[in-house]
């Protein structure tokens, strides 16, 4: 049917409105930013609970000037007291007020209160209306079903042709209006009526040949698998850099937050790794912008560093199977700054996940050896799991300037981390290093001994050879378990040269108190140092003692002698 439309604003004349237009403005900015979300996010979505409540902040903002906004809907805007309030051109399913014309709704009249329970009901509504086919209810009936009670309306029917032009939709008057089933079933047959059908055609007299079939499916597929997402986001820093009005640029930066968090909640994290890197770009590069504006965009990557929002994408990332390719997430953590080290080592050490850990190996390494400075400080971190991983990272790296921060480990972490210390300074093998491992000799936990004489050996460090000495012989080395014992022997082996044969030869050969010679193990020991000596003086000192009769004594010199002579 036919109705008429009211003259545009500019083409008449308006009184002063009851309040100030701007707050029916901001409360359909809102409603249509909350409608979208309803459609992009899933109903436990922070995101979708967040846009509600901002619609119910610019409803409470508008009750305290009124009790009921009346809205009249013109096929693509909405209009308030003769002035366009929401205007979005386009007749599409995204349009709120295209939504509301299509199907008759030519007025709405929200009552306070409306924000409470029915707005949610109604944004649901708009939410299957936009989704329905040909045969679901129309968004008119749907609202009649619901019986709104802070909700009015007015419509158009359109299925009578000479109908009344806009009726009244009263709560005492809906059920009398809508169709009955024959009604109903009349008014689609002669709207379906108008559709052409294929069979009031005559077939074409040409057809395409195969190789123009395939030529058209190729350039369909091909359409079809383009990513145009970084094409959207280049759009939108160029018109960042472009256009030097202060509002538009704003506008272009809550775009880019809103769709960062598209981006990270569907997976394209190579989108997001693209707009954050560019976004940083733009905001160095374009003409005349304000700070807050350049902070905003730079912002955007330092947000993704912050412990918060990146341990809940590493969360996310860790309760399911990594749906988006290696690669992509590469770039992602790619852009990552240095704060972002101390979680990314914290989730190494807790993570289960293969690929994610994977991952998370490669960004700490590249971040590591970015920021030294950083990585000496989570040395000293409070958590051990970040503590044990930053060591980990100082030894792959063998930065002598993490010396210091190992050398302090030494005497305030725990055991395990001490002997992660110890192995950290032995890779990193510097003479600084060296001298920090000699003070591990005298450690409380048998193991970080170990550890440390061995790789003092290892390395060649003669420095320490007085420091084993001394501790061999001391008492507690005595009374100590055999692999300690042949530990520092062996090191010892290496480091003295011929100045330690008298010391070990005594220990081996030389008869103690009535003739009794020292503990089998002890001298067992002292044969196996002989042997790294390896020098013709130690070889003498060996030969004396072939012929022992302890059979644990005469199998460490046989072994000595052939490693030697070997």
């Amino acid at each position: 049917m036919t109705t008429s439309v009211p003259p545009k604003t500019e083409d008449r004349e308006l009184d002063e409105p009851s309040f100030p237009t701007v707050y029916v403005t901001d409360l359909l900015k809102a409603f249509v930013k909350a409608v979208r979300a309803h459609q992009l996010y899933l109903p436990n979505n922070p995101m979708h609970a967040r846009s509600l409540e901002a619609v119910r902040e610019s409803f409470a903002t508008l009750w305290t000037h009124t009790d009921e906004i009346d809205l009249q809907v013109v096929e693509t805007r909405l209009e308030w007291e003769g002035r366009v309030v929401l205007d979005e051109e386009e007749r599409t399913s995204d349009n709120i007020a295209w939504l509301l014309y299509k199907d008759g709704v030519r007025e709405l009249k929200m009552l306070k209160g409306f924000e409470e329970e029915e707005l949610g009901v109604f944004f649901n509504l708009l939410q299957r209306v936009r989704k329905a086919t040909d045969d679901d209810d129309d968004l008119l009936t749907l609202m009649w079903e619901r019986e709104f009670v802070t909700l009015q309306y007015r419509y158009v029917d359109l299925t009578q042709e000479g109908g009344p032009g806009v009726e009244s939709m009263e709560r005492a008057e809906q059920k009398e209006k809508i169709l009955s089933p024959a009604q109903t079933e009349a008014g689609l047959e002669s709207t379906q009526s108008s559709i052409a059908k294929m069979d009031e055609f005559d077939a074409t007299l040409y057809f395409l040949d195969d190789r123009e079939v395939e030529y058209l499916q190729g350039e369909i597929k091909r359409e079809f698998s383009t990513d145009l997402r970084p094409a959207v986001i280049a759009s939108l820093l160029d018109t960042f850099e472009n256009q030097k009005d202060p509002t538009v640029r704003e506008e272009i930066c809550g775009l880019l937050d809103y769709f960062l968090l598209i981006l990270l909640s569907t997976a394209q994290y190579r989108n997001a790794a693209y707009l954050l890197r560019e976004a940083s770009v733009t905001a160095n590069r374009a003409p005349e912008v304000l700070e807050t504006q350049k902070n905003r965009l730079t912002q955007l990557g330092e947000l993704m560093s912050d412990p918060k929002p990146l341990g809940q994408l590493l969360q996310a990332l860790e309760d399911s199977p990594l749906r988006a390719p290696q690669h992509e997430l590469d770039e992602l953590f790619g852009i990552l700054q240095p704060r972002a080290l101390e979680t990314i080592l914290s989730w190494i050490g807790r993570s289960n996940n293969p690929p994610l850990k994977m991952l998370l190996e490669v960004a700490a390494g590249r971040l590591a050896s970015a920021n030294s400075a950083e990585l000496i400080r989570l040395i000293g971190s409070d958590d051990e799991a970040v503590v044990i991983e930053a060591i980990r990272r100082a030894a792959a790296l063998k930065s002598p300037a993490a010396v210091p921060a190992l050398g302090k480990m030494l005497t305030v972490g725990e055991a395990d981390m001490r002997v992660a210390a110890v192995t950290a300074l032995t890779e990193i093998g510097s003479a600084g290093a060296m001298q920090m491992l000699e003070r591990a000799l005298i450690d409380e936990d048998r193991e970080v001994r170990i550890v440390a004489v061995r790789a003092l050996g290892a390395r060649n460090a003669r420095a320490a050879a007085p420091r084993i000495e001394a501790a061999i012989k001391g008492k507690e080395l005595r009374e100590g378990n055999l692999t300690e014992k042949m530990a520092f022997f062996e090191a010892y082996g290496l480091l003295c040269g011929d100045a330690g044969v008298t010391l070990l030869d005594g220990l081996l050969n030389a008869k103690g108190f009535m003739g009794k010679k020292d503990d089998a193990e002890m001298r067992a020991c002292a044969a196996m140092a002989l042997g790294k000596v390896n020098s013709a003086k130690a070889m003498e000192s060996l030969n004396r003692a072939s012929g022992e009769k302890d059979v644990i004594v005469r199998n460490a010199v046989s072994r000595a002698i052939r490693g030697g002579t070997g």
